[in-house]
């Protein structure tokens, strides 16, 4: 309190105000620029000042906000792979086969990539000096959910995987999943983007399962075409593989 008798807000409470005035003009000029890179065409850099013009500032509040054009372009692919992760969520369920799960998911990335090629474009790009694109983290994401999907199956057949086979099982299914994008980025960029979507998300969906599919009978396994919530709940609680969707 003052010496006038009127009350003072403590320094950590404005500074908290303050912190969160921050985040929320932070998020703004994210927004901004995910907006401005909507209406523009893949490979085709957004101007700052066109994303101050759609966020209703100017190019000086945007640099108090962001260390340098390469922390405003981190924070939008952050952002974007957020969106992507936001879109794969539901089709990461154990709801259906596992061919049908993968398909879903695969398509649900196609189309999220197809309906926003620009998002695409500029989440994928490699950063100086930052590291790997955050767009790893999305792949990531999918071959964890794939993963899990095959422990069910693996641990409902009773099979016991060889060292050898579980230390592969990761690079092997973050490759396919890798595969899949790089595969997306050559579709929506081609001058006439052939075949169309449905048959895209078919042809990939197809190719992450035969290959699955194929090691497992090479392995001597027959994969039961049973949902995969179905042979979770066969196993039980005791024998249920740790994670899931």
């Amino acid at each position: 309190m003052t010496s006038e008798g009127v009350e003072t807000e403590p320094l950590d409470g404005r500074r908290r105000r303050w912190q969160e005035h921050n985040q929320v003009r932070r998020q703004v000029i994210i927004d901004a620029a995910i907006a401005v890179l909507e209406r523009q065409a893949p490979g085709e850099e957004f101007q700052v000042q066109a994303v101050a013009d759609e966020a209703g500032m100017s190019r000086t509040v945007i640099y108090r906000h962001f260390e340098d054009r390469s922390d405003l372009d981190r924070a939008v692919q952050r952002q974007i792979c957020e969106h992507v992760g936001s879109e794969l969520l539901p089709a990461l369920s154990y709801d259906g086969t596992p061919d049908q799960i993968i398909h879903r998911i695969v398509g649900s990335f196609v189309r999220w990539a197809e309906a926003h090629p620009t998002l695409y474009w500029f989440a994928e790009r490699d950063l100086a000096g930052w590291g790997p694109s955050p767009l790893s983290q999305a792949v990531e994401q999918v071959a964890e959910g794939i993963e899990g999907i095959m422990a069910v199956v693996v641990a409902a057949l009773g099979v016991e995987l060889t060292d050898d086979d579980r230390a592969a099982l990761d690079p092997w299914v973050f490759g396919m999943i890798g595969a899949v994008f790089a595969a997306v980025r050559r579709w929506l960029g081609r001058e006439v983007r052939e075949p169309g979507i449905d048959v895209c998300i078919s042809i990939l969906a197809e190719s992450i399962w035969l290959q699955i599919n194929g090691m497992a009978l090479a392995r001597g396994l027959n994969l039961p075409d049973l949902p995969v919530a179905e042979l979770l709940q066969a196993l039980g609680p005791s024998d249920g593989t740790e994670g899931g969707a």
